[in-house]
């Protein structure tokens, strides 16, 4: 009988469906500008707009560096969007025509001399994970 209960057990275990793979998306953001506020950086999937960076986090940049960790991430296709808040609003600020007022960049290092497209910052990852850079930079010279 035990033997016909490891059987189901292992029969029942093979049933279920594989646990999801999982990586770390570990992110390095230079060009912080010293004392001017937390730095955002936002793990995206699909696009670069605000309903596809669903995922993020806020750091303190030190020595005009930033390091923050996507845990647990699903292997696809993701792209990663940053920028330094500057006033405190915790939004990137723009110019009526939509030029960024604040340190950003994508990865990929895309953006800096036309509207970034997904596809232009996007990398694959798979497990374990990957190490992504992103290098702030104005649009616009400080005001």
């Amino acid at each position: 009988m035990r033997a016909r209960g490891r059987l189901v057990a292992a029969a029942l275990l093979a049933a279920l469906p594989a646990a999801a793979s999982a990586a770390t998306v570990e992110v390095e953001v230079d060009g912080a500008e010293a004392g001017a506020g937390p730095v955002f950086v936002a793990l995206c999937q699909g696009g670069l707009n605000g309903s596809a960076c669903g995922e993020g986090d806020s750091v303190q940049a030190r020595g005009g560096e930033a390091r923050v960790s996507f845990r647990d991430v699903a292997p696809g296709v993701y792209a990663v969007a940053a920028f330094q808040d500057t006033n405190g609003n915790r939004q990137l600020d723009r110019t009526p025509l939509g030029l960024p007022l604040e340190p950003y960049g994508f990865s990929g290092d895309v953006g800096r001399r036309a509207r970034p497209d997904f596809r232009s910052a996007a990398f694959s990852l798979s497990e374990p994970g990957a190490l992504v850079r992103v290098r702030l930079a104005r649009a616009l010279p400080r005001r």
